[in-house]
């Protein structure tokens, strides 16, 4: 991981609490393993992912390029999808979803995680299936 924006994503975690960092080291590998063309940063303070291929042109605010941001908030892990009430519910990826388009996905610890690796992958390779090219 020579690219910068992994290495702030690395510091980060670094930075973090304990109790969280093997949790988010999974997290930030399964949405990396999912897609070649998911790429990862820190945006709004926090480890995000979001899809680095070709898309047609969009209005930036609709955040059609952004997959998810890992965001802590008062002791929990939170996957927050800007756009992710698009994912298919049959791939298993359950969260609350918002009228705004967000879902988010709450994480208890690392074991919540591995029982949700494969809704997951399923769930971001479904919302990668639906971006406009």
């Amino acid at each position: 991981m020579s690219n910068p924006d992994s290495q702030k994503v690395t510091d980060y975690i670094n930075s973090i609490d304990v109790q969280f960092k093997s949790t988010i080291e999974l997290l930030r590998k399964i949405f990396l393993n999912s897609d070649a063309e998911i790429a990862e940063h820190i945006k709004w303070n926090s480890p995000s992912f979001y899809y680095n291929g070709e898309m047609k042109d969009f209005d930036a605010k609709e955040y059609k390029r952004d997959v998810a941001v890992l965001n802590l908030h008062r002791g929990k892990l939170l996957i927050v999808f800007p756009t992710g009430n698009k994912i298919d519910r049959q791939t298993g990826l359950i969260g609350k979803d918002y009228p705004d388009g967000r879902k988010i996905v709450e994480i208890k610890d690392l074991e919540d995680v591995q029982n949700k690796t494969e809704a997951l992958t399923k769930g971001i390779k479904d919302w990668i299936a639906q971006i406009d090219k």
